[in-house]
């Protein structure tokens, strides 16, 4: 027997010949690039072409897309102008993109022209793929004239119903503090309201979502201020707070509704 209990121990040399070498992974097959935008824009175009067929007047590319604000989330708003009355609605995915269709009658698009608050400002930086007889090139031109004469006014009735509804939802969320899930989601609607109020008191047409803070800082910093500080707020009790000061801000010259006792 070795009086030596190293002398059978392997060195690392020795170990190391041992081991088997390690095979190289197989070559993994290249991940296919998702279709970009303009491409994903060309199969949705096919589509609503082979399903309207004949009766289709005009495309119109709306959203980030006309705006050329895309990202490589960005959806595709499509509205479809087609003879008739029709108003229907379709979403598809083409590749990593979803694709959102809007059918509408041309006729009714360009009578809603005249009332809507939101159209003519979507219409007029809209992006026309596709016009039959320069139809929707004259709509666009009259959402561009319609959006240079502004907004309906507000009446006073719709102001005091805008002031009331935002007090509303701001009352119930304080209401049920001890349900804090419920009192955010009350909170958001509040939001919403004042959003539209904002808008329809300072006689401004209706923005996209994404620019909605940014126009608001161009216009009233000190409001823009107050929403940021309420929709950053860390606690519900700050939030309630800051979305008072924001509405009594907002609204501080709207007369509350008349009162019956």
């Amino acid at each position: 027997m070795d009086s030596n209990p190293t002398a059978s121990v392997p060195t690392r040399e020795e170990l190391n010949a041992e081991l088997l070498a390690v095979p190289e992974p197989p070559e993994q097959p290249e991940t296919p690039t998702p279709p970009g935008f303009e491409d994903s824009l060309e199969v949705a175009l096919r589509h609503v072409k082979g399903r309207r067929g004949g009766d289709l007047v005009g495309i119109i590319l709306v959203g980030s897309g006309a705006r050329r604000a895309i990202t490589p989330h960005s959806d595709i708003d499509l509205i479809a102008l087609v003879k008739g009355d029709t108003d229907s609605h379709e979403i598809l995915r083409v590749g990593e993109r979803l694709v959102d269709i809007r059918y509408h009658g041309y006729t009714s698009v360009e009578d809603e022209l005249a009332y809507s608050l939101r159209l003519p400002s979507l219409l007029r930086k809209g992006r026309v793929l596709f016009d039959h007889e320069g139809v929707t090139a004259q709509l666009i031109e009259k959402a561009n004239q319609r959006f240079r004469q502004g907004p309906p006014p507000a009446s006073i009735n719709e102001q005091i119903r805008l002031k009331a509804s935002c007090y509303h939802w701001l009352g119930k969320a304080k209401d049920l503090t001890e349900k804090p899930g419920t009192a955010q989601y009350l909170l958001t609607l509040f939001y919403e309201d004042c959003i539209l109020a904002f808008f329809r008191l300072r006689g401004y047409w209706l923005t996209a979502p994404v620019d909605v803070h940014r126009f608001m800082v161009s216009r009233e910093p000190a409001l823009a201020d107050l929403a940021g500080q309420f929709l950053n707020a860390n606690t519900l009790a700050d939030r309630l707070n800051f979305g008072r000061q924001f509405a009594d801000l907002l609204f501080k010259d709207i007369p509350n509704p008349a009162r019956i006792d």
